[in-house]
């Protein structure tokens, strides 16, 4: 985003409509809450939320061989990935470290359909750009401005979406569909992701229809979402968050930018990484060390001050293994505290000591997430 004033979804005045708490994120106007955080998690968790997630972006790759490009800076093998089925994936600079992660739909052979991260829409166009074939075989679309997207998340999501938009319009989980006939005339198209572990979808719709899906899905049963509680759910599922989690080290603001200069191993995702393909920033990835430094969470197992980003971790006689990247109380585990980050030299089930305060180390048990 530019430096200017901050970008206002087409849902602004619905957010604005509902007492939203509105704070500046990425350069979008977003609610940070509509009641409390808390709330509105196990809301999501216990029923369904809807959140606007607008700020993220929208791109377009169409061509003959796009499947076979896109894997070719990919660590997800994407021509193992059939229509109409959606996956995950990294990509890697040229020294192997993650710029970002995407979720991407396979609509067909010739056309994909990817979502970057909101801070990273430019980034992102600029090196898919830098990286399109020179015959022109494939070609780079950016949907982003003209785009809305609504995640609808929870065990009630199919049964408002259902009676919002009809029974045909519910896709499966990672799949992907165009929105067909509905009463309320809504196009676009729909995928069975989210960024909560529950079960639900995200809906990308054109900007003049977003405030009647918006209204009519939260006439049908589901919670307005901010953003504080996007963050507390995708947490307990142990999902990275780009920029926090992981950072491309042109973009860092932390004075040792190799903390966050991550790769697909460090981050010990356990979808998304195909070794059986050759793609950018390979290298790194299978060079590692046994013993090297990977991603971990860690739950605590006494009261304590809450873990937050940035906090040490050592061993229980005081030897540093690492650092806390996100940390947060869980709502739906009774606001037990747990974090994520990259420790070395740790194994499941190995008790630490989380350096929560200057005062006050708090014991924690090393596990993989997800926590819920």
């Amino acid at each position: 985003m530019s430096d200017g004033a901050p970008v206002r979804t087409a849902l602004y005045d619905e957010h604005v409509a509902l007492d939203a708490n509105i704070v500046d994120f990425h350069g979008f106007e977003l609610p940070i809450w509509y009641s409390n955080i808390k709330a509105e998690h196990l809301a999501t968790r216990s029923s369904a939320g809807l959140f606007d997630v607008s700020h993220m972006g929208s791109f377009r790759f169409t061509g003959v061989n796009v499947k076979t490009w896109l894997e070719s800076i990919a660590t997800q093998k994407v021509t193992s990935i059939a229509a109409p089925r959606c996956a995950y994936t990294h990509f890697l600079d040229d020294n192997g470290h993650l710029i970002d992660d995407m979720i991407f739909a396979v609509v067909s052979d010739e056309e994909i359909l990817g979502v970057p991260n909101a801070s990273m829409i430019q980034v992102m166009w600029d090196w898919f750009s830098s990286h399109l074939p020179d015959d022109g075989s494939v070609v780079l679309e950016n949907l982003s401005d003209e785009t809305s997207i609504m995640a609808l998340q929870g065990p009630n999501a199919k049964s408002i979406l259902t009676s919002v938009l009809g029974e045909s319009n519910h896709v499966g989980r990672f799949k992907w569909q165009i929105i067909g006939q509905n009463d309320l005339a809504i196009d676009g198209w729909i995928q069975g992701t989210g960024y909560t572990g529950e079960a639900g979808y995200e809906i990308f719709v054109p900007n003049s229809q977003a405030p009647l899906l918006w209204r009519s899905l939260i006439q049908a049963g589901s919670v307005p979402i901010g953003l504080g509680a996007r963050d507390t759910l995708r947490l307990e599922k142990g999902f990275l968050l780009s920029g926090v989690d992981f950072c491309w080290p042109p973009l860092s603001e932390v004075e040792d930018s190799a903390f966050l200069a991550r790769d697909s191993w460090e981050t010990n995702v356990p979808f998304g990484l195909d070794l059986e393909h050759e793609f950018i920033g390979k290298h790194r990835v299978t060079g590692h060390a046994e013993n090297d430094a990977r991603w971990w969470g860690i739950r605590y197992v006494e009261k304590g001050p809450l873990p937050r980003p940035g906090k040490d971790v050592t061993s229980l006689d005081g030897s540093p293994l690492g650092t806390l990247t996100s940390g947060a109380p869980a709502p739906s585990l009774e606001n037990i505290g747990i974090g994520i980050g990259y420790l070395q030299n740790v194994s499941e089930g190995d008790e630490v000591l989380v350096v929560a305060s200057p005062r006050k180390s708090v014991k924690a048990v090393v596990v993989r997430p997800p926590f819920v």
